[in-house]
């Protein structure tokens, strides 16, 4: 994402150019026309195994990267193929590795829920809850070590702020005053349970940063520009030094957990009102009342519809991966032989 706005001199949202609006709305819709084609190849039975759509969550990917600079890392889950995209991963490789096929991101071998793009900074999606928020500390660490700048943004979803690694993760980051971001993704429900249910807190990240020396921050996550102020104000402090920054962002996936679950769980009323909140059809209402051309915002969406129709193309031109390809990126002395 190329931004004309500095986020580091500029954090304010009044200081979005109108080029800058418009790039948020492309991301984002970039981010859910790309998940409606995983959703329609996965009924194809062309996606192997589960996936976790991001729809109805863009708004926070696109903002938070807006926020962020070439060479800062990202961390983020199994529901991570929007944060690739918005750091610059081509669509392409994203579906052919969603395909399991050789012309894919890691040649087929991670699919949907171990996307990695090293050479973006996104250093993993992982599909062990929490685990990546000690992982990240690592990072910013090595960051603030080597004296490089580079600010480390990860993101997990609400059910992880129940599991040990996050408590751990922000007292290290404060005891450190480490260059990194907590986003958590609060979409309201821990696959099928709802957080509200299961927690002792209202606010499952916010209300408990106090104990770590943190300030609450709490933000729509559904209001890309509101993500994109907190975001950038967040990164500027932990580059100039200030320590991590804990952010809880409001949103609701508009499916299930994964493709195996219908979401039937979901008071109708709840999912209608989440729904009413689309980040998407919202922002483009709110461009055009500033004054952004409709027909400029039809051609953002029937440009992406082209790309993610290439992208299509390309994945499925991929072949199955060799078998030689299990062994590699293994123990140096291979896989079923490596003993402890």
């Amino acid at each position: 994402m190329t931004f004309t706005t500095d986020p580091l001199t500029n954090p304010p949202t009044d200081s979005l150019s109108t080029a800058d609006q418009i790039d948020l709305y492309r991301q984002m819709v970039r981010a859910r026309q790309f998940e409606k084609r995983c959703y329609d190849l996965f009924l194809q039975n062309l996606v192997k195994g589960t996936t976790h759509l991001y729809i109805g969550q863009e708004a926070i990917a696109t903002g938070v990267s807006a926020a962020m600079s070439e060479g800062d890392y990202t961390f983020v889950t199994y529901r991570g193929h929007a944060h690739l995209l918005v750091r610059g991963t081509p669509m392409g490789p994203i579906l052919a590795e969603m395909l399991g096929r050789s012309n894919g991101l890691m040649s087929g071998k991670g699919g949907s829920m171990h996307l990695i793009d090293a050479s973006r900074g996104v250093l993993g999606s992982y599909a062990i809850i929490g685990a990546q928020l000690v992982i990240a500390n690592g990072a910013a660490w090595a960051a603030q070590y080597k004296e490089t700048g580079q600010v480390t943004v990860c993101f997990f979803g609400d059910g992880a702020t129940n599991i040990g690694a996050f408590h751990e993760a922000m007292n290290f980051a404060v005891i450190w005053n480490l260059p990194i971001v907590f986003v958590c993704e609060n979409n309201q429900y821990m696959e099928y349970t709802p957080i509200r249910s299961v927690t002792a807190v209202d606010r499952p990240a916010a209300d408990r940063a106090g104990a770590y020396g943190l300030d609450p921050v709490v933000v729509d996550g559904n209001d890309v520009e509101a993500v994109y102020g907190t975001a950038a104000a967040a990164v500027h402090k932990a580059r100039t030094g200030g320590g991590p920054t804990l952010i809880e962002a409001l949103t609701y996936r508009h499916g299930g957990h994964s493709r195996a679950d219908p979401g039937k769980y979901r008071p109708d009323e709840e999912l209608q009102a989440w729904l009413a909140k689309d980040p998407i059809p919202n922002y483009r209402s709110a461009l055009i009342g500033r004054g952004v051309a409709e027909r400029d915002l039809d051609l953002i969406d029937a440009q992406t519809r082209h790309e993610v129709d290439e992208a299509t193309e390309m994945a499925k031109s991929g072949g199955l991966p060799a078998d030689e390809l299990l062994w590699t990126n293994l123990w140096s002395d291979g896989s079923s032989g490596w003993r402890t």
